[in-house]
């Protein structure tokens, strides 16, 4: 009996340590008071993506749930609204899979919204499915749809500046290997769904890179983001019917909850201090080192230029659309987090052909590959 206890004290005790160090998710901090900001989260139907917007109407804002399901979505809505006491929530349709969706969508939010202050790219897909496409569906919701709706929307998160853009990603990246040759193959059989989701999830950490560069100076900042192991739909969505009793005890013991997963997502987004590491990846809300493979400028740039293509964007502009700006409020703060008196301002770069922005990012690879990355906690 003596035996029986000591080996039941000794499990409880490891599973504490196992809960507190891998399990429980740090809680985030960061602005308290976002009203009169818009925020974008898409998949915010259940899980991760609905905790998130959650927080964020609790604390105010405007949230547009961008969601596939009409259906899921309005009742997602309506849930966010009765417990945060928020009316300013509201549904909008987006498939990810579709770019005319994409299209669609950027096209209503901005003809409907003034203002865009947070993008938060939440939803993805870990397998296909029985869905066969004649393209890489995995790399088209994780990634191109994502890639496409920032591109359209980034002159509404530009007139909204400091503003941020977060990408949720995965650990799985680590395990990710582009093949810019195969990079839109159509994927068939668990074993290449394996690697194409690890693909996309690479690509969801040079993304945010390539993007922090591209936009640097603008006043808007972008960061990547693993929620960490998650007891979410994602996890179970794609698991045989007769194997999901087994494992759900398990998930709920040894994965976080999804308002657990939400708290890195949700301090990228809204925590201050942390524009300096525009295009870094965080995990357990602090800054975390990325293989060699997430750190490569030149592989970033190549999945830029492959992107836009994918995304039928075609060349690179020199160019940006542009936008009216629309009339502020004046009772609304512009930016979300107040700056400090004694912080110089920045102004916005000179317009001509030989502006310093192109010299920045030059500067900025040139002292990525040079000096370290500094890890910040």
């Amino acid at each position: 009996m003596e035996a029986l206890l000591l080996g039941v004290g000794l499990l409880l005790g490891a599973y504490v340590l196992v809960y507190y160090n891998l399990v429980k998710a740090p809680p985030c901090g960061g602005i308290s008071n976002l009203r009169g900001r818009t925020a974008v989260v898409t998949g915010a139907n259940s899980g991760i993506g609905k905790m998130t917007a959650l927080e964020l109407a609790r604390r105010g804002a405007r949230v547009v749930l961008a969601c596939r399901s009409r259906e899921r979505g309005e009742a997602a809505a309506f849930d966010i609204r009765q417990e945060s006491g928020n009316n300013e929530v509201i549904f909008m349709a987006l498939d990810l899979a579709s770019l005319a969706s994409v299209q669609a969508f950027a096209a209503a939010f901005l003809s409907s919204e003034p203002r865009l202050d947070i993008l938060i790219h939440n939803a993805g897909i870990s397998s296909c499915g029985r869905t066969r496409e004649a393209f890489n569906l995995l790399l088209r919701v994780n990634h191109i749809g994502p890639f496409l709706l920032t591109h359209l929307l980034l002159p509404r998160l530009k007139t909204c500046a400091p503003s941020r853009v977060v990408v949720v990603s995965s650990a799985a990246h680590r395990r990710g290997r582009l093949d810019f040759k195969r990079l839109d193959r159509p994927v068939v059989g668990w074993r290449q769904e394996l690697r194409a989701y690890a693909d996309s999830k690479l690509a969801n950490v040079l993304f945010a890179r390539e993007l922090a560069t591209q936009l640097e100076g603008t006043g808007v900042t972008c960061y990547a983001a693993h929620p960490g192991p998650v007891n979410s739909e994602l996890f179970l969505r794609h698991v045989p019917g007769w194997l999901r009793p087994f494992l759900r005890p398990l998930a709920w013991l040894i994965l976080r909850a999804p308002r657990g997963g939400a708290q890195t997502p949700l301090y990228c987004a809204l925590q201050e201090g942390i524009e300096p590491l525009s295009g870094r990846y965080f995990a357990n809300c602090r800054v975390e080192e990325v293989p060699p493979a997430a750190r490569d400028d030149r592989a970033a740039q190549c999945l830029w230029d492959a992107s836009r293509r994918l995304a039928g964007l075609g060349a690179e502009e020199d160019a940006e659309p542009n936008e009216d700006p629309q009339p502020e409020d004046p009772g609304v703060p512009s930016s979300l987090s107040t700056p400090h008196p004694e912080e110089p301002t920045v102004s916005e770069p000179d317009p001509s052909p030989q502006s310093s922005p192109d010299l920045s990012k030059v500067i900025r690879r040139i002292r990525v590959k040079v000096e370290p990355e500094t890890q910040v906690s």
